[in-house]
């Protein structure tokens, strides 16, 4: 889309009604989910704010990412380039082009580099750029047929960027951007994730499609031999992972075939595992069946974690993850209905990942997805979100093509 284009997606509205929930669940009037009389949790409908048409054809949204000190929305497409929005507003600001591949993950947490945004590809590289003026500031590259999934900084110091390849896990000196390590005797397939552990930033995790999910060492001379830590196995193709607990102790791992288990990764013990998670979660609610998961948020101020599932026609909702005798996912507390009309590839929660549900009055978050959409939630009180608006100045847009889910590697 021209700059034109992307002006007038933003301009352009159109008033809809926003309908309460449906089902089991009550629409709740609050900032946060209220107990209905059985003592189950309500859940509340949100309102959309803004909807913006990233590109005109069949590009997707791929991921959305936030840097809350520079007030900047990135995304990334399927188009290979990174594109800049205000987080308020919705103006598209500027993008970013130069990978020649798929970009499977971008992030702003370069180290004391708030206007710097990194991706890595397909192409088998790693990027930064500086937002100010979206120009290309670093490259760092693998092995010959390479290809990067995944990225994260960490380390003791600071310094360390680990990256995801094919069965390989590399490692960087962001500062001097020499590569330090490889260890390529711990997964025998594509390493989907890695993440520095939040409370201990030596300690890494690694996750694959081989179902293998390390945890690794990273003081000193990295190596396979004696960096090593421990190893779980979640038995298929892992997707997502992420921390969240006590001191973050525990981890949650979504899988390409869509099931769901908790680990406490520090003694590698499974402490749930729900194989059948979309069936559990069509159950707890009176709308479409569950097709796929998103993500999960967690909340530090709730010790809570949702399990965001969506539906084909764009619907998503928010099921909090239990161990309990009343099973392992409850009622949707939240439902974002009426901004997407295919497969919604990211959610971002503008408190962050660590906010509460809702806590913020104002946007609720941003989601992006197959439609090419970009689409931004209120979490007002209902009584005051009454109305939403879609904008799309769709003034012509071509007819899209029927597609398979695009998987991430």
């Amino acid at each position: 889309m021209d700059g034109y284009g992307e002006a007038a997606a933003v301009a352009m509205e159109l008033e809809a009604e926003a309908s309460p929930s449906r089902g089991r669940s009550s629409p709740v009037v609050s900032g946060s989910p209220s107990q209905n009389s059985d003592g189950s949790m309500s859940s509340w409908r949100l309102g959309l704010k803004n909807s913006i048409q990233t590109n005109f054809g069949d590009d997707y949204v791929f991921q959305i990412a936030s840097c809350q000190e520079i007030s900047t929305l990135a995304v990334s497409l399927s188009t290979n380039a990174l594109k800049f929005y205000s987080p308020e507003t919705g103006q598209y600001l500027g993008e970013c082009k130069g990978h020649e591949g798929t970009i499977h993950e971008i992030s702003f947490s370069a180290p004391s580099s708030p206007q710097v945004i990194c991706s890595c590809s397909s192409d088998g590289t790693v990027r930064a750029w500086d937002t100010r003026n979206f120009k290309q500031i670093s490259l760092l590259r693998g092995g010959v047929s390479q290809e990067m999934f995944t990225f994260a900084f960490g380390g003791s110091n600071g310094s360390l960027l680990a990256a995801g390849s094919n069965a390989q896990v590399l490692f960087w000196d962001w500062r001097s951007s020499r590569q330090i390590a490889c260890l390529e005797e711990s997964h025998m397939d594509d390493v989907t994730q890695v993440k520095f552990t939040p409370d201990q930033q030596s300690k890494l995790i690694s996750a694959a499609v081989d179902g293998l999910i390390c945890v690794f060492d990273t003081d000193g001379d990295i190596d396979d031999d004696n960096h090593l830590l421990s190893v779980m196995n979640a038995e298929t193709s892992v997707a997502k992972v992420g921390f969240f607990g006590n001191k973050y102790k525990k981890l949650w791992c979504l899988t390409h075939i869509e099931t769901l288990s908790v680990w406490d990764w520090n003694d590698g013990a499974r402490e749930l595992n729900i194989e059948d998670a979309r069936s559990l979660a069509t159950d707890r609610w009176n709308l479409d069946h569950v097709d796929y998961f998103v993500d999960c948020h967690y909340s530090v101020p709730d010790d809570r974690l949702w399990l965001i599932g969506g539906t084909t026609a764009g619907t998503l909702g928010y099921f909090p993850v239990r161990n309990d005798h009343d099973g392992p996912i409850g009622s949707a507390e939240a439902i974002l209905e009426g901004g997407h009309t295919g497969v919604v590839r990211s959610v971002y929660p503008s408190s962050g990942i660590h906010g509460r549900l809702g806590q913020n009055r104002g946007i609720f978050g941003w989601t992006g997805g197959e439609d090419g959409r970009l689409c931004c939630w209120r979490s007002d009180e209902i009584a005051e979100t009454n109305k939403s608006w879609i904008s799309s100045s769709l003034v012509w847009k071509q007819q899209k093509k029927t597609k398979n889910r695009h998987q991430p590697y």
